[in-house]
């Protein structure tokens, strides 16, 4: 079944349905004379009223403690989240004489080395070989740097999700997460993200009936959020088997990867995967015996990559791949070129529904967001530099500009680099400015845009983040080198220290800010999703012969129909041409409306 006869009935769905303490610290000071007595006095009396209480009810423990300050054995704190000594009291300590006297005890300084700090990211247990250690320092151009133990809540125990035994309550234990006991947490949040998707909602409403994905055995890789939960039910609500991965270590939702995983779904992810992790859960997903895909939803093309690397003979049974990133479609592109590509992909990326709205108005919120979170800076008269004028930098450049920030581009289109100069941005090289910004945002999709040269020039204090989708756009890798200290500040926010007292804020190791750092609007991604499962409905159900192994843009006449499922949202009306009309623009009155070749 064509997915022009699923979106034909799917019309008819009226819309409006659709669910659319720590104790004070004594004062150092030493009272008067005539205070003495008054302090004893108090002393004395409230080891009276202890000692009462404690002859009243001896299981209240040692009466040298003060009750009040006894910790609740129940509520100890996780070691993650102890609260550290504070600079300004240089671990100093006061405590009161038998007279009364208040005095205070040495003062020691600590400092804490890189060598330290470390040691203090690898008691994660993990065995030899197998996989690597967090905070290692690699020269892999793909490794990580990543340290999952500050990346995870402190409510959760250090090891790893790879050595846990788990099952969910029907007793399947197909599935790798960090806490199944997340799963009622998760269900929630999948909840409220399912408010704001009303065309997923509508398909899963429609189209169920009919199961138009029935036999599709789907393999996934994409961020694991509420959002991406509620496109992969609505593919099992259309008849699809998922087994699903992460393409970023540090965007997984763990409660959302909770729910998945109790509600029957075959999830391998969780938050501050590891390089080798990462591979491992991918591998799970694919390698299972008895269980061949036969579509992939890829994001990033690290799927596609793994399958045709580790396993080619299983392109005779897949009948076509859905990419939504920019570096994902590149890839699709150079195997085609190389006549490599052995099924049809479908480019989700470049369709109008994806890239004018996830990439340019989702951009344009998250990226505030995303910086307000980790490193609380006020955008007024920052001087910031994004890399890249493409939908991306756009959304980036209209947010900072609109809260005062002073905005320059760099950018190798000469038509994006015009789009900039009239939008108000002055275009610039990086070298240029890359003494004075205050932040640095790539939004390339390329590699090696901020490199090590950048980096040390860059100011005191400077932030560095990446808004595009691989982390090879800022050189990570030059900056583990023995003379650089890196000093953990938050979840996913490190200072990189120079020699010379410099340092610079790198945020979520280079990789992606809006999803490793914060969240994304859902109304936003609820337009792709439905992109990619009408993608995915159209590749599955398409006639032989229809599509040959090469990338397609997606109908336009799709594109528009995701559009108007999102409209009663807004309670808009759209208009309708007369037959007059329709004639005279030579359109069919239900659209397309466009020819291929305009650009929104």
């Amino acid at each position: 079944m064509s997915v022009q006869v699923v979106a034909a009935k799917m019309a008819e769905v009226d819309l409006k349905d659709v669910p659319c303490k720590e104790p004070a610290p004594v004062s150092p000071v030493t009272p008067k004379t005539e205070d003495k007595g008054m302090i004893k006095n108090d002393i004395n009396a409230t080891a009276a009223a202890s000692s009462a209480a404690l002859a009243a009810d001896p299981a209240r423990g040692d009466p040298n403690v003060s009750p009040s300050l006894s910790p609740n054995p129940g509520k100890m704190p996780q070691a993650s989240a102890m609260k550290r000594p504070d600079p300004q009291q240089n671990g100093g300590e006061s405590f009161v004489n038998r007279d009364g006297t208040v005095a205070e005890a040495p003062r020691m300084k600590k400092q804490i080395q890189f060598a330290d700090q470390k040691q203090e990211f690898n008691k994660r247990p993990t065995k030899i070989g197998r996989r690597s250690l967090s905070r290692s320092i690699s020269q892999s151009s793909t490794d990580s740097y990543s340290s999952a133990a500050s990346y995870t809540d402190s409510s959760d125990d250090e090891t790893s999700p790879r050595d846990k035994q788990q099952k969910n309550s029907k007793g399947n234990g197909d599935f790798c997460i960090k806490n199944i006991k997340q799963a009622d947490f998760g269900r929630r949040e999948i909840e409220i993200a399912e408010q704001e998707m009303p065309a997923l909602m509508a398909l899963r409403k429609r189209a169920q009936g009919e199961k138009p994905l029935a036999g599709a055995k789907v393999v996934g890789c994409t961020h694991i959020t509420a959002q991406t939960a509620v496109l992969m039910e609505t593919l099992s609500a259309l008849g699809a088997q998922c087994r699903w991965a992460a393409c970023n270590i540090y965007s997984t939702q763990n409660e959302v990867a909770a729910a998945l995983a109790e509600g029957g779904f075959s999830v391998f992810a969780w938050k501050g995967e590891s390089e080798d992790d990462f591979w491992w859960c991918i591998d799970r997903c694919v390698n299972l015996e008895g269980w061949q895909p036969n579509m992939i939803l890829d994001d990033g093309g690290d799927l596609t990559h793994w399958i045709y690397k580790k396993y080619p003979n299983m392109f005779k049974k897949i009948k076509g791949i859905v990419e939504e990133s920019v570096t994902g479609v590149h890839r699709l592109y150079q195997l085609s070129k190389a006549g490599k590509l052995c099924v049809p992909a479908m480019n989700v990326n470049d369709s109008v529904t994806k890239q004018k709205f996830d990439n340019l108005y989702c951009c344009r919120e998250s990226i505030l967001d995303g910086l307000k979170r980790t490193t609380d800076v006020m955008f007024g008269g920052k001087q910031v530099v994004v890399c890249g004028y493409g939908e991306v930098g756009k959304g980036c450049c209209a947010a900072l500009k609109a809260m005062g920030s002073i905005v320059y581009v760099t950018e190798i289109d000469p038509i994006c680099a015009l789009q900039a100069c009239m939008d108000g941005f002055r275009l610039v090289k990086l070298n240029e400015v890359i003494r004075q910004v205050d932040i640095v945002i790539t939004c390339t999709g390329n590699k090696n845009v901020v490199v090590r040269e950048h980096l040390d020039r860059m100011k005191n204090g400077c932030i560095v983040c990446n808004m595009g989708h691989s982390n090879t756009e800022i050189d990570v890798a030059s900056l583990r080198t023995p003379e650089l200290t890196w000093e953990r500040v938050r979840s996913q926010v490190d200072h990189v220290i120079w020699p010379d007292g410099k340092r610079i804020v790198l945020l979520a190791e280079g990789r992606l800010l809006n999803l490793s750092c914060s969240t994304v609007p859902t109304f936003v991604l609820s337009i792709t999703a439905t992109t990619q499962a009408l993608a995915l409905i159209e590749l599955y159900n398409a006639p032989e012969g229809r599509y040959k192994q090469d990338v397609y843009l997606l109908p336009k006449k799709m594109d528009e129909y995701v559009a108007s499922l999102h409209l009663p949202t807004f309670d808009a009306h759209l208009t309708e041409l007369t037959d007059e009309q329709a004639k005279y623009l030579g359109l069919n009155k239900n659209g397309p409306f466009k020819p291929n070749y305009y650009r929104y």
